[in-house]
């Protein structure tokens, strides 16, 4: 499970910012907490609240970009760059990531990167077996000499050939690449979870993700039995989904058209059921955004829910009635829809989520002077839990709101 996230020097944010899902033992959280297997008490869920073009989706993106760097970096062409941007004001500073997660073991890891568009700076790996252990101990220490215009690296159980570790490009992760060769600690490591809406410049498109969403519920009945319902309480009309797969014959010009592989084409119908008795498809793609929005984003909830690990989901509620959030993350706080402790993080404009999930578990963001900040809104002096949260953000008490 993820106890926090710490970024530097990245897009809007030009100072080091922390988000943690770390919960005291006081802290109310209406539900949406556990105890990881470290024995901390973590949040399952946090929002992401505040003015438009404030940062909100700047917050979040570190997510998913350590996601793509620690899982799939090794892909990259050697003389691309990393899909990384500093703040304006000081773009020749590097960037800096931190993030610290726990495994269904018990272990603590600790994940450090330190790179600039280039290359990579620093990164490293550190883990601390069981909560009884106070320090952290290295699993792999990463790091650019200038000088001699190479890595200097050190390994403490990693297990990667020396020769190998040093042949690591400068845009790669050494745990992505670590992966490819079998080593167990990274191919541990690249098995958590993230699913994420948000690519390099915003948010995945409506008709990607629908491609992806659809093929995901065609190949796992259980997700779609789940999704079908979901939409049926949702009161969208729909008393269930109907996908069809079309797969395309190779071409007649092919020598071996066993070997060539034309992409799958998905049809994916609403169903309607009529006072008959009868029932009328009805194309997905004449079907509200609303509907479309959501048949979409419980793809990425759900396959989370599945089997564990984070949904870091920019504007949850997009082209969504407000009322569809609190389903949607009532699935994260019980254990009969979320077995494995999967936890979210997301972007909203219902600022009703701040009521639903309390103050501990909802980040305020502004920006001043082309600068975002970030602060969870139990961090702020005078904040009650008894509080109308709602009605004094609105009326500007805890900012973060737009100054029209």
């Amino acid at each position: 499970m993820l106890h926090f996230f710490a970024f530097k020097n990245f897009l809007s944010f030009k100072e080091r910012t922390e988000v943690s899902f770390v919960l005291t033992k006081k802290a109310s959280a209406h539900g949406w907490d556990v105890t990881s297997p470290a024995g901390q008490r973590l949040a399952t869920a946090m929002a992401v609240i505040g003015a438009n073009g404030a940062g909100k989706t700047s917050l979040i993106k570190p997510l998913a970009f350590l996601n793509w760097f620690i899982t799939h970096s090794f892909q990259s062409q050697r003389s691309a760059p990393l899909p990384l941007k500093p703040h304006f004001s000081s773009s020749n500073e590097p960037i800096e990531f931190e993030v610290e997660a726990d495994d269904v073991n018990g272990t603590l890891w600790r994940y450090e990167l330190m790179a600039t568009p280039e290359r990579v700076l620093r990164e490293a790996v550190y883990k601390r077996p069981n909560k009884k252990r106070a320090k952290f101990s290295y699993v792999f220490v990463r790091e650019w000499n200038e000088a001699s215009q190479e890595y200097a690296i050190k390994q403490e159980g990693f297990g990667l050939d020396p020769a190998e570790a040093r042949k690591v490009r400068p845009n790669a992760s050494l745990v992505s690449t670590a992966a490819q060769y079998g080593v167990e600690v990274a191919q541990h490591l690249i098995g958590a979870h993230v699913e994420t809406n948000i690519l390099q410049f915003g948010r995945v498109d409506s008709t990607s993700g629908f491609l992806d969403a659809s093929m995901l519920y065609f190949e796992n009945a259980a997700l779609k039995k789940q999704m079908e319902a979901l939409l049926r309480n949702l009161d969208l009309g729909l008393s269930g989904v109907e996908i069809r797969k079309l797969d395309f014959p190779a071409p007649p010009e092919a020598r071996r058209p066993e070997d060539v592989k034309m992409p799958a084409r998905y049809l994916t119908f609403g169903v309607h059921a009529l006072k008959d008795g009868s029932s009328h498809e009805l194309q997905m793609a004449e079907e509200s955004s609303g509907t479309r929005t959501a048949f979409v984003q419980l793809a990425y909830l759900l396959s989370v829910l599945a089997s564990g690990g984070i949904a870091v989901i920019d504007e949850l509620e997009s082209d969504m009635h407000p009322h569809m959030i609190e389903p949607f993350l009532d699935l994260f706080s019980s254990i009969n829809t979320n077995p494995h402790n999967a936890q979210i993080i997301f972007t909203s404009h219902s600022i009703e989520v701040i009521g639903l999930l309390g103050k501990s578990q909802v980040f305020l963001v502004e920006k001043k002077d082309c600068e975002s900040e970030a602060w969870r809104l139990d961090t702020m002096e005078g904040v009650r839990s008894q509080d109308n949260l709602y009605a004094k953000y609105m009326s500007g008490a805890y900012g973060a709101v737009p100054q029209l």
